[in-house]
């Protein structure tokens, strides 16, 4: 199984929509490892967006996600990046499909409710700067057999 990271973003976490948008992932098959419900102080922040330092909107990024509290999730399941990644929709709201998350809940650029790691490596970055490997629970979801067929159950 193939683990991933996602964050609700403060936008998320205002509007009420932490339970709709975790519904998305358990509908679809994904399990919840690790969860939390966090304010994040600007030194994690600069940590998590590193990567975007030096662009023109990553001051505003910071601020951002550290103006109100964040929901900080570890996904397992199947592709579980690539399925979280489709089930968030494209990254400005106002460009993303019916049916995905920012696509149902969100209209703005700045706005878009979530992040989601968008490769393997980004996980291994951004996984542990929110959980340590004994906060994540392992464990089966009981319709496991009849949500994925037997080789994608490894």
């Amino acid at each position: 199984m193939e683990r991933t990271f996602c964050m609700i973003k403060p936008d998320g976490v205002q509007r009420r929509l932490v339970g709709k948008i975790l519904q998305r992932f358990e509908e679809k098959g994904l399990r919840i490892a690790g969860m939390k419900l966090l304010k994040m102080d600007k030194k994690t922040a600069e940590n998590l967006y590193s990567v975007h330092k030096g662009k023109p909107f990553y001051d505003g990024l910071v601020g951002f996600i550290t103006s109100g509290p964040v929901v900080v999730l570890a996904l397992e399941g199947h592709k579980a990046i690539e399925v979280a990644r489709k089930l968030m929709g494209a990254t400005f709201s106002f460009n993303a499909e019916p049916g995905t998350i920012r696509g149902d809940y969100g209209s703005s650029k700045g706005f878009n409710l979530i992040h989601g790691s968008d490769a393997v490596e980004s996980v291994q970055r951004e996984l542990p700067i929110f959980f340590s490997e004994k906060e994540l629970v392992g464990y089966e979801h009981a319709d496991l057999a009849w949500v994925l067929e037997e080789p994608e159950r490894k």
